[in-house]
């Protein structure tokens, strides 16, 4: 054997030890469906819903103990007896110890498709101190607002808004390094239209979805009951988009976080929900409403991390009812001229209740039509990951469906203007020495 074959058969035995050896993920769009990838992330739901289970009565002790309770009133809080916050501390801290198991305990499923990003917990932080401080506290609306900007701004560092607002004005001004303007020697690119929407969408997104979450719970475990029916619709379109062809390089997308967060939030609030549903023993808080409100968001803008805003309005049709209850609050006290902190007892629950005669009705009736929405949103993110039906098919449903919305909650709280307008005058026809059957 001469040199040149001895040195040819020594590469050959070493050819094997040589090349780099790829991870073997457990979990993975390219090789797995929906099954496998539930499979491999079950147990962060498991930890996330029992860690809140057993920490829910531990922190009711704890805000008995520190005298933070919701003390019943005649307009609006009718629960026969004082009741403990902070319910959303324990939601806290499932949701934590659920994103500590993904990174550091399960065998590949946290890091095979990426580990929650820093900045998404960050905001996590910034948005539970801030319902924290309300709930121990009372904080001014103000800070409360700036508060959330503070984890809007987390959020924006993953670039999701820039994304989103991508995929949606692609179409109009073309790709990012298209020159829009000139004016001498400066160039306005797409981009800057690009990043400066992008930072509008978080802001809105962040700050109008936690507090849609804070107006909705008014009834026992209609929040957290209604945030699992949510969390539910955007754990399938997630695993759709994971088992689909939508993300081109699965390792380097966000298709591991949403799963993970949607689980966390899933179990916790179904942890949490025993304690919570009617008659409750503990509320959620500011700090539990804020937190739920943001987890939703994130992974709603999540779904268009690659430019798939189609994906992104199908998450707000996921949560359309919040979104229904804000704006009808929005139009009603602004026809009322108050103040947006200002109270009332007209919101969506209100009504379900009073129309239906009992806390443990509405709320069935509000989880169905969560559970509607959930299921619309389902069906046109599927068809789209499917390509079964154009992308404007989407868009449009979107549009209708809020469009509808709209014009409904303008009608209602017109209608709530009208009645408060006349209510004065039917009282002065009456006569002085009359009763009012409408006032009693």
């Amino acid at each position: 054997m001469n040199q040149t074959d001895a040195m040819s058969q020594g590469a050959e035995v070493l050819a094997p030890a040589m090349e780099p050896i790829a991870p073997a993920p457990l979990v993975g769009p390219s090789s797995f469906g929906m099954t496998e990838l539930l499979n491999g992330y079950a147990g962060v739901f498991l930890v996330s819903f029992l860690v809140t289970l057993v920490a829910t009565p531990l922190v009711r002790k704890l805000a008995i103990e520190m005298e933070i309770i919701d003390r019943p009133d005649e307009a609006r809080k009718q629960h026969r007896y004082p009741i403990a916050y902070l319910g959303g501390l324990a939601v806290f801290i499932g949701v934590m110890a659920a994103i500590v198991y993904s990174v550091v305990l399960v065998d590949g499923a946290g890091g095979s498709l990426g580990p929650v990003p820093f900045s998404i917990i960050i905001g996590l932080l910034a948005i539970t101190f801030t319902g924290l401080a309300d709930d121990v506290w009372g904080w001014d609306p103000r800070l409360k607002i700036m508060g959330q900007l503070v984890a809007a701004a987390a959020l924006a560092l993953e670039d999701t808004g820039i994304r989103v607002a991508e995929g949606a004005l692609l179409p109009l001004l073309g790709p990012p390094e298209a020159v829009l303007v000139t004016i001498g020697p400066v160039q306005v690119f797409a981009s800057y239209v690009y990043e400066a929407v992008g930072t509008i969408i978080i802001g809105l997104f962040v700050v109008g979805g936690c507090n849609a979450m804070n107006l909705i719970d008014g009834l026992d475990g209609l929040c957290s009951g209604t945030a699992g029916i949510m969390a539910t619709a955007l754990l399938v379109l997630s695993l759709m988009m994971a088992a689909g062809t939508v993300i081109v390089d699965p390792y380097e997308s966000m298709a591991g976080v949403r799963i993970i967060l949607c689980l966390a939030l899933l179990g916790a609030v179904l942890g949490f929900l025993p304690w919570n549903f009617n008659p409750a023993v503990i509320f959620l808080g500011d700090c539990g409403s804020l937190l739920i409100g943001y987890l939703l968001v994130v992974v709603i803008l999540l779904l268009g991390e690659k430019g798939q805003t189609h994906l992104v309005f199908a998450g707000l049709i996921i949560f359309a009812l919040p979104i229904m209850d804000t704006a009808l609050a929005i139009l009603r006290r602004k026809l009322a001229g108050v103040s947006m902190s200002q109270a009332d007892a007209n919101h969506i629950h209100h009504l379900a209740k009073r129309a239906l005669g009992g806390v443990k009705r509405a709320v069935g009736a509000l989880y169905l039509v969560t559970a509607l929405f959930g299921g619309l949103g389902i069906l046109l993110g599927f068809l789209a990951i499917e390509q079964i039906v154009r992308l404007r098919i989407v868009y449009a449903t979107a549009i209708v469906l809020f469009g509808v919305i709209a014009a409904v909650s303008l009608k209602t709280a017109l209608r709530n203007r009208w009645t408060a307008q006349l209510a004065p005058a039917e009282g002065a026809s009456s006569g002085s020495g009359e009763r009012n059957p409408a006032r009693e």
